[in-house]
């Protein structure tokens, strides 16, 4: 049983890998990135997730490697706390309780039993950065309460914060100043850019700041696309500054190489520029890498460098300038329009992607699987061009057919609206395109939805829209008098007194189709198409409808834009019960008979699950969210939880998840969750052992243990078959060079003959001669009958004192006789 404390809101797959720099390990063999709740650690050469750390409480803000050893982790969280972890094998050593909000970690050789933090103390925009001192204790969990002023007023971005010249100052930007730290003199100097409005200073700000690892330079990026180099900063009248210009935006992120040699920048043009000596004209491009690079960061060997990039992944680089890996998480489009949906082959949850793509995102391994271009049209980033938009999405036919919506609009009159049908091609495991309609319905489309009924052969998608009418469209083999080729065609449009068309839904079992349109509902038999009944509450505008499943399918909800929640029984064609709530996504499980409803409050969201039977909630959870929940979705888990009390049982056969405002994809976790939210395998790595192929197999390279269940298995079998690896023809197939082999139908007589049992084929001895044998049979015939008379011997257990004997029965010599005398010479024509 599940205490009520246990169940919490956690970040869960798909949490942003770019919120903050990337770390590489010491030997760049893994990288590790902030996600959510949680740090991930990469295999810089397979992509794959080695292991995640769990253990904070809130938003993990910053990770640093331990200094003084490369095999250990430093992380922060607005937990409050800094915890060292062991990365290799994925195991918290000490968590220090600071009991502030930490936004970002940074650590120093220098500093031994220390760490920098930034923190707010008093007001929330003003932050400093301080040194905390880390106590050595045995004891796991430790309070780390001594602070050390470093500098204030600074910017809470860690990129606006860097040191330099091995730790002997540090440098912070924020706005027009730049401010450096000098540890040894403790002393703080203070630089202003021009703030003034004219054109020529309008964008002086600075953006963010990288010190050289060796020498006394500070590099500057600047929100105008320039990039500044100080140097005698030491002196406020002396100092002097060089300019870098490429960009024709702000500046992103830097980062010097490991040497010094090299200044890596980046920003919106999704370009990594390398500039070589930091001079004007020797630098070196990596163009194309799909979105703005937020953040850059350099491995400690100097041989890897990597970006994050707005569209939420991470690109590994060589020192050449060419990508080896890209490690892709859930991408965050501006607007999710389509809403939460789960891929019933792939259980992967579908949305929004890249500007024209829907994305499918494996929970499980919380990791992108493909996206799918459904505009087809070249993207134009341009901030005044009104693009293309994929609007509505819906799979049917499970996961057979998927149905999507585009649009775009200049002006109210100017409307163009497209909607592709798309059928699931098992020989490319992709969704092909089927069908294209041009102006489905002469305004915006509402809501889409197939009919999943099983019973229901011929797929059928009912579209609803503003312009008053549904359509119901049918899929049509006559494409051509072969009835090969099949097409989509709208077989049935109906209406109800020109009002708007909001929602709709099919019943579970297909008979009944419910369309809203504005305040009335209106029920539908989907054989027929007949208005069967309409429900009328004048309680506001439809916004949410749909029907109970398994015991409760003959119940139909729906909530309302005025706050009221209404439940109607089909049966009695009456309101069941009504509600006031606010409600904001309404979700069914399609595992039970369960429906999560979120509701938005003024403190913030609210969640209530419930049966359409009694309006009595089974569970309540206050303030799951300060911000607006936009969307839901109930993903079916491939392994129940076995929750015994009635609040939790609703987590048994599925997982709730909802995305905030702010895209923030979340989900309920108990106290032993993360470990089921992370994949399956949290460790992957390289064996020496050869896959199994079959090569493998045929050389007879089996492991111990399989090699002691053939042979328990041989004890009753007739004939020991020698092992391929004996084989001649085997061996010379194999081992001889490919273009010295003679052609295949050469071969093929000699290569199967080998196969084939020998005549000569013995144990270690033969059967006793006292054997009974047939009557009639003369001597040479029983010499041959002895050849196939065998006895088997265990030759892994030698220390049985005697063998064991296996006499065969004479019907089972019979039948042997008769194979001897099966001729095999058709074999060599081959």
């Amino acid at each position: 049983m599940v205490e009520e404390e246990s169940v919490r809101v956690v970040r869960c797959g798909g949490s942003e890998l770019n919120f903050r720099r990337a770390v590489f390990s010491a030997d760049s063999k893994y990288i590790f990135c902030v996600s959510g709740d949680f740090v991930k650690v990469h295999s810089t050469a397979t992509e794959e997730c080695v292991h995640i750390l769990q253990g904070h409480r809130n938003l993990v803000t910053g990770i640093q490697l331990n200094p003084n050893n490369h095999l250990q982790l430093y992380s922060c969280s607005f937990d409050g706390t800094v915890k060292l972890w062991d990365y290799v094998d994925g195991i918290l050593i000490k968590t220090f309780v600071v009991g502030l909000k930490l936004h970002a970690l940074f650590t120093l050789p220098s500093a031994e039993d220390s760490v920098f933090v930034i923190i707010n103390k008093e007001k929330p925009d003003v932050f400093q950065l301080v040194s905390v001192k880390l106590p050595k204790s045995s004891s796991q969990e430790i309070e780390a309460k001594e602070l050390s002023f470093v500098l204030d007023y600074i910017n809470q971005s860690p990129k606006c914060i860097a040191f330099g010249n091995e730790g002997e100052y540090v440098a912070a930007v924020r706005d027009f100043y730049l401010s450096v730290y000098f540890f040894k003199k403790k002393t703080t100097s203070r630089f202003t850019l021009s703030s003034s409005r004219n054109k020529k200073h309008a964008k002086n700000n600075f953006t963010c700041v990288a010190c050289h690892p060796k020498e006394d330079c500070i590099a500057t990026g600047h929100k105008d696309g320039k990039i500044r180099l100080w140097r005698n900063f030491d002196d406020d009248k002396k100092y002097t500054y060089t300019c870098l210009h490429w960009h024709h935006d702000m500046v992103m992120d830097l980062a010097f190489s490991v040497t010094g040699t090299s200044l890596l920048s980046g920003g919106r043009e999704s370009v990594l520029v390398e500039w070589r000596d930091a001079t004007e004209k020797n630098k070196e491009f990596l163009p194309r890498l799909g979105a703005t690079i937020e953040h850059i960061s350099v491995s400690p060997a100097g041989d890897l460098f990597c970006t994050s990039h707005s569209d939420n992944k991470i690109i590994v680089i060589h020192r050449n300038l060419e990508a080896s890996a890209v490690i892709q998480g859930l991408v965050k489009d501006s607007n999710i329009f389509t809403g939460l949906m789960v891929d019933p082959r792939t259980k992967a949850l579908v949305l929004n992607g890249k500007p024209g793509h829907l994305q499918f995102y494996s929970l499980q391994h919380d990791k992108q699987l493909y996206n799918l271009d459904i505009i087809q049209q070249e993207y134009i980033n341009d901030y005044g061009l009104i693009q293309i938009e994929l609007t509505k999405a819906a799979f049917g036919c499970y996961g057979n057919w998927l149905a999507t919506v585009e649009q775009r609009q200049e002006k109210e009159t100017e409307l163009e609206l497209q909607m592709k049908l798309w059928m699931y091609n098992k020989k490319t495991q992709g969704f092909v395109l089927n069908t294209k309609v041009n102006m489905p319905h002469e305004d915006h489309i509402t809501a889409l939805c197939f009919c999943n009924a099983e019973k229901f052969e011929n797929p059928t998608l009912v579209t609803s829209s503003k312009d008053g009418h549904f359509k119901v469209w049918i899929l049509t083999d006559d494409s051509d008098i072969y009835k090969k080729a099949v097409g989509w065609t709208c077989d049935f449009v109906g209406s109800y007194h020109k009002y708007q068309a909001t929602n709709c839904c099919f019943s579970e079992d297909g008979s009944l189709l419910a369309v809203s349109f504005e305040e009335i509902v209106t029920i539908w038999d989907s054989e027929t198409w007949e208005l069967k009944c309409t429900f009328c509450q004048r309680a506001g505008k439809i916004r949410h409808l749909c029907f109970g499943r398994l015991t409760c399918s003959k119940y139909l909800l729906g909530a309302t834009e005025n706050g009221i929640l209404c439940c109607w029984n089909l049966l009695s064609c009456a309101l069941e019960w009504s509600a006031k709530l606010n409600v904001r996504v309404m979700e069914p499980d399609p595992n039970s008979e369960n429906i999560a409803a979120i509701s938005r409050s003024s403190v913030g969201s609210d969640l209530f699950v419930f049966k359409p039977s009694e309006p009595r909630p089974l569970y309540i959870q206050k303030n799951i969210s300060r911000e607006e929940v936009q969307w839901g979705v109930f993903v079916p888990r491939d392994v129940p939880e076995s929750f015994t009390s009635e609040a939790y049982q609703w987590l048994n056969r599925s997982q709730f998840y909802f995305l905030t405002k702010s895209q923030s994809l979340l989900t309920f976790s108990t106290k032993s969750p993360e470990e089921k939210l992370t994949p399956t395998s949290k460790q992957l790595l390289a064996e020496e052992s050869l896959p199994t192929t079959p090569f493998y197999f045929i050389l007879g390279k089996h492991r111990e243990q399989q090699d002691e269940k053939i042979n328990e298995a041989f004890e009753s079998e007739l004939v020991q078959l020698p092992l391929t690896e004996n084989i001649p023809a085997i061996s010379e197939l194999l081992h001889t060079p490919a273009h010295v082999l003679p052609s295949a139908s050469f071969l093929c007589s000699k290569f199967v003959s080998s196969l084939l049992l020998s005549k000569e084929t013995k144990s270690g001895e033969e059967i006793p001669e006292d054997v009974d044998m047939e009557e009639g049979k003369e001597s040479d015939d029983s010499d041959e009958e002895n050849d196939f008379t065998e006895k088997i011997q265990d030759t892994n257990n030698t220390d049985l004192g005697e063998d064991l004997l296996h006499q065969l029965s004479k019907s089972e010599e019979k039948e042997l006789r008769k194979f001897r005398k099966v001729d095999y010479s058709w074999i060599t024509v081959l």
